[in-house]
């Protein structure tokens, strides 16, 4: 257990190897409750949302989610988050954990008259259970028909017994659901998921393979790919960032960056030689320093040693051959195509 964002988390049960691959085999069960909660209501709860996110809300129907990113006038990110539209004037965000008081904050001073913000955090627990079995193992607990309910979209359904928002989404590039629940009813849930899920293999999963699942396939994790200084074109989501929309904040700034030319960019990493590379490693080409890592491991999945990293975008080209200092040493390592990992 470590202490993470106010909360004490479970990095390991048995082993994060060993939950890794049995989520990418399996099924790995996750509590997540760490995760905020945020709804935004009222008859103007649809434009709001349009302009304080980058992705295109107008766009989601009903008992649909979306991946987006709240952005700052100078196109930096607050938070990347989860919109989920639960009706035409209720919209739900799952923020991360550490974002939860200053997304709230922020969220609150741009809204006007015509909507209600409430931070619902405490009141949500979440748990994801992911991985090929995932649907077979719920499905016997819930009436909701889990093989029509396709990617990013979610249904109002008993678990075990237990009230859920069922959302096909979840943070492991496996398919998989991600369960809200009443906070009280946490570990009821927790135990039916467990004890229906053992025969298909389902473990208990924790940040450690949370962490290793995610960056094999890429996925930016916030304070390390993400923070208040660093846009989605510089972190590879322009596909998420609609310049169609009019406005939103931010767009102006990323517009003067889409023309002046992006100065660094998100590349993957791999290493040639012994060694992992860490959070904040510096990175070197003919001896000059060129950037420096986010998130590095090695991947259960490939054997190899992993990196998502920043770098300046003159080196950011595929097969770039640079250099890692790992605790006084330069390894060699090279820029790979994203995901690492792919089924």
């Amino acid at each position: 257990m470590v202490e993470f964002a106010g909360w004490e988390m479970p990095v390991q049960y048995t082993g994060v190897i060993e939950e890794h691959q049995a989520v990418r085999r399996q099924a790995g069960l996750f509590d997540v409750s760490h995760m905020g909660e945020i709804e935004v209501r009222g008859p103007g709860a649809r434009d709001f949302c349009q302009g304080i996110s980058a992705n295109d809300v107008a766009r989601m129907s009903e008992f649909q989610a979306q991946y987006n990113l709240l952005l700052n006038e100078r196109g930096g990110v607050v938070d990347d988050v989860i919109f989920y539209r639960l009706t035409a004037d209720v919209f739900f965000i799952c923020v991360n954990a550490s974002n939860i008081d200053k997304d709230y904050s922020w969220i609150a001073e741009q809204a006007g008259a015509a909507v209600e913000v409430e931070n619902v955090s405490a009141k949500y627990a979440q748990l994801a259970l992911q991985g090929p079995a995932a649907a077979k193992i719920i499905q016997p607990l819930t009436l909701a028909d889990l093989g029509t309910m396709k990617s990013f979209h979610f249904a109002f359904a008993d678990v075990g017994s237990v009230r859920c928002l069922v959302a096909r989404t979840g943070y492991t590039g496996e398919d998989g659901f991600e369960l809200y629940c009443n906070a009280a009813d946490a570990a009821q849930l927790w135990s039916a998921l467990l004890q229906a899920g053992a025969p298909a293999g389902l473990v208990p999963a924790g940040l450690g393979a949370r962490d290793t699942l995610r960056l094999e396939k890429a996925y930016p994790l916030y304070g390390h790919e993400l923070d208040d200084d660093t846009t989605p074109l510089e972190a590879g989501l322009e596909w998420v960032t609609k310049f169609s929309k009019p406005t939103f904040i931010g767009r102006e700034a990323l517009l003067k960056q889409k023309q002046e030319g992006v100065k660094r960019r998100l590349v993957g990493l791999e290493l040639l030689g012994p060694g992992i590379a860490r959070s904040g490693y510096e990175l070197f080409k003919g001896g000059q320093s060129i950037g420096r890592v986010s998130s590095g491991t090695k991947s259960p999945s490939l054997g190899k040693s992993i990196a998502l990293a920043y770098v300046v975008s003159a080196q950011a080209q595929l097969g770039n051959e640079i250099e890692v200092e790992i605790r006084g040493r330069r390894v060699q390592a090279k820029i790979v195509s994203l995901p690492f990992y792919r089924r």
